[in-house]
């Protein structure tokens, strides 16, 4: 299935953050990826993803509006839009400490 890509804003991005948030309509995705640093999610909407990860393992997430969750580096996946109405989260990577 050829699904839309999610819309990713980039809103702050320095030595120590980065913060993206992303919007997804109804099947949009992120499209495969490794996540690089530790982050967390805050979701901006309730909502249902469907994960894919990179042995095509597909699991499933509800997300709560205002409950954040912390995900350690490495994670590889395609994250996507599996519920009925537009899904947006924030996401915060916690770049390593160079000092």
């Amino acid at each position: 299935m050829e699904r839309k890509k999610a819309e990713a804003n980039i809103q702050i991005d320095n030595e120590r953050i980065r913060v993206t948030e992303y919007s997804f309509n109804k099947n949009g995705e992120t499209g495969f990826h490794t996540h690089q640093w530790d982050y967390v999610v805050i979701p901006q909407t309730n909502g249902q993803l469907l994960l894919i990860d990179n042995n095509g393992v597909e699991t499933t997430a509800t997300l709560i509006k205002g409950e954040p969750y912390f995900r350690k580096a490495g994670v590889s996946h395609n994250v996507i839009n599996n519920g009925k109405e537009k899904l947006v989260f924030t996401e915060l990577e916690i770049k390593a400490n160079s000092n």
